[in-house]
């Protein structure tokens, strides 16, 4: 039986971050523990790109064309929905979801998920802060698996 996996290293691969300037004291520190995954998985700083945009609904059309441009090896969505009192957070976090899910899909392009949909300010901080739960060092880290995994499926060195 032969089982593949992807790398905790990704030197030499790009990546773009996408980032939702709404809700910025939250995103800023999925943005940090990226940036940290990121640079532990010794991805230079230089290959690493960031892109910012208005919110979370505007995160998949940024990352269809980052993943379509052929310049990245994976995109990671980071963004911050706080539920409220309006159905906006439903629709937000459905369209974003979906978004982000069917960009991976029809581009091929590793397209990892780091947008927080909380109920609290509290839980959206908890997810933010530095250190290993922080929902954005999540989101790199799956991303440099996913980039490393897909690299043997099509035949390349081993991760």
């Amino acid at each position: 039986m032969t089982e593949w996996q992807g790398g905790q290293r990704a030197a030499g691969y790009r990546f773009a971050v996408v980032v939702s300037r709404f809700n910025a004291e939250i995103t800023e520190g999925l943005l940090a523990g990226a940036r940290e995954a990121l640079a532990e998985a010794e991805v230079r700083a230089e290959d690493v790109t960031v892109v910012r945009v208005p919110g979370a609904f505007e995160i998949p059309m940024a990352a269809q064309r980052l993943a379509e441009s052929g310049r990245f090896d994976a995109v990671v969505c980071l963004g911050c929905l706080i539920k409220g009192d309006t159905m906006h957070f439903e629709y937000i976090a459905e369209a974003a979801t979906r978004g982000i899910a069917e960009t991976g899909q029809s581009t091929g392009v590793p397209i990892a998920f780091g947008v927080l949909t909380t109920l609290t300010d509290e839980q959206a901080e908890a997810r933010s802060r530095p250190g290993p739960d922080n929902k954005g060092r999540e989101a790199a880290l799956a991303a440099v698996e996913m980039v490393t995994l897909l690299r043997v499926i099509d035949g390349g060195p081993e991760a």
